[in-house]
Formats: C-alpha cells, sequence, structure tokens
C-alpha cells in the first residue's frame, strides 16, 4: 500500500537543633532547671551570673550542658504517610521515563475533543524504489481502514500517539503544484506499531527499530469528506499573521511538522472557510 511521507522535518532540611533556652519555654523543664542551677550554686558560686531582661531571669547552664538531650532530625527522618524525606525527589532516570511515557498520549481530564492535521504527497515520489503518493483520492477509494505509515519524526509520531478513536484530521496535500487542506478523515483505530519500519524493502525502513522494541507508530484512519475547494498554503499563512484565526496553529509554527494539533477553535474556523469557498464556486 502507499507509504506516507516522514516530515522533511526538597529534599526537607533537617530539623534544626533546638536551642536549651526554647526547651526552657516549657514550664516544667523551666522548674527542673532552676533547681538544678539552684544546686549548682550552693556547689559553685562563682558559676552563678543572672541577668534581668523584661523581668525575666534568664540562668546561663554550666559549661558542657548546653546541649540537648534529644537527637537533632535527619533526612532520613520518615515523612507523613511512611514516605521518607527523599522519596518526593526524582532520579534522571525516573525524568526520562516519564518523558518516554507521556507521548502514549491520554484524553483530557475535560473529556474535550481533539482535531488534527496530517500530511500526505498527491504527486508521486519515489523512496528506496516505491512510490509514496497518497490523496485524499486515494483515501477515499478505500474500502477498509488505511493505516496513516511512514511517520520517522518524534514529534509526529508522539502526535500519532495522542490520537483517540472518533477524532478528526484535516487530510493536507504536501510537497506538491498547490499545497493546503483538501479535506477530513476520521481516527478509528488508536495507536499500533509501524511494521513498515522492519521491512528493508519499504519506503521509510529504520534498522534501529526492533519487533520486540518498535520506535515508530500508526493510527488507521477512513475518508470523511473532500473539499470541494482546498484551503491553500497561501491562505492558511494569511489567516496564521498576528491578530489573526490561525496565528497559533502548529502547522503553522512547526511547518515541516508531518502531524499537527489542531485546537477546536481553529477546526471549526477552518471548517467554516471550506464552506464558504464551496459557496463562492
Amino acid at each position: 500500500m502507499p507509504k506516507r511521507k516522514s516530515a522533511p522535518e526538597g529534599e526537607p532540611a533537617a530539623e534544626p537543633t533546638r536551642r536549651r533556652s526554647v526547651r526552657l519555654q516549657n514550664p516544667a523543664n523551666a522548674a527542673a532547671a532552676a533547681t538544678e542551677t539552684q544546686t549548682e550554686a550552693k556547689l559553685k558560686p562563682s558559676t552563678k551570673k543572672s541577668a534581668t531582661k523584661t523581668g525575666t531571669t534568664e540562668v546561663s547552664p554550666p559549661a558542657k550542658r548546653g546541649r540537648s538531650t534529644k537527637a537533632p532530625a535527619t533526612a532520613k527522618e520518615s515523612a507523613p504517610g511512611g514516605k521518607t524525606a527523599t522519596s518526593g525527589i526524582k532520579t534522571p532516570q525516573e525524568d526520562d521515563d516519564a518523558a518516554s511515557s507521556a507521548p502514549n498520549g491520554t484524553a483530557g481530564a475535560d473529556g474535550e475533543r481533539n482535531y488534527w492535521l496530517l500530511k500526505a504527497e498527491p504527486e508521486s515520489r519515489f523512496e528506496n524504489g516505491v512510490d509514496v503518493k497518497f490523496s485524499i483520492d486515494d483515501l477515499a477509494a478505500r474500502a477498509e481502514p488505511e493505516p496513516w505509515d511512514g511517520i520517522r519524526a518524534y514529534a509526529a509520531r508522539n502526535n500519532l500517539r495522542a490520537m483517540k478513536k472518533g477524532e478528526l484530521a484535516f487530510f493536507y496535500h504536501s510537497n506538491c503544484k498547490e499545497p493546503g487542506i483538501a479535506g477530513t478523515m476520521e481516527i478509528v483505530q488508536e495507536h499500533s506499531p509501524d511494521l513498515s519500519a522492519h521491512d528493508p524493502k519499504a519506503p521509510y525502513y529504520d534498522p534501529k527499530s526492533k519487533p520486540s522494541d518498535p520506535r515508530w507508530s500508526v493510527v488507521h484512519v477512513k475518508f470523511r469528506s473532500k473539499f470541494a475547494v482546498p484551503i491553500g498554503l497561501k491562505e492558511l499563512r494569511e489567516m496564521g499573521g498576528p491578530g489573526k484565526p490561525l496565528e497559533n496553529m502548529q502547522m503553522l509554527k512547526q511547518s515541516r511538522l508531518s502531524v499537527s494539533k489542531v485546537n477546536a477553535t481553529e477546526w471549526e474556523y477552518l471548517v467554516g472557510v471550506a464552506e464558504q469557498k464551496a459557496l463562492q464556486k
């Protein structure tokens, strides 16, 4: 089957050692300390020192008695809930694992539907001896869901993996005389391994991708509609100027990305443009 062209593309600090003057704030401790001091004063009058500050007498402790009997807290002290104080800190390996798992994609917490734009080449071009031509008409002629294969860029692959069954996408004609959005399609099967990456005769064979550890993915799509008049790249760029409706559209910001996100506002706007162009035909 025709292949798709890839994009030309704290640890909490230990509790400070408590000062003895703080420990004396407890009335029971203060009384015990006062008795201790009076006894010491009888034995060693020369060690008694007193100072009056705001009406309170503070007793200086005898030498070598200022250290608290309570062991200071350490970084290994258990935190509430049974976790250690270091359990919330990620190691570099954990960061890598999180980054690699993120692209698999999950539905948004609010259940909002995502939209997409996928590029294919409607004119003949040979890659590894295989013609990679595939147009909106080719998709319309398919009796079965079509695997959108040949994606060999990680950003595009990650977008594929984020797609959910039932979501819609624009079909974009790329690398041709008149590039632009030609119609729409539906995601009918979520991502699975791209087996063409393991075929030496395939146009986008990747010897580094192994069947036991596949790098690349496909989704399956089916035809939904063909625009009476395509929305050309020149028009899209004009609508993507500062302050315009498509100002932040990913496809215009990252022009070499073969699979890009489209937000709901952009989708509705472009569908409206296509309908208006059909009326003016």
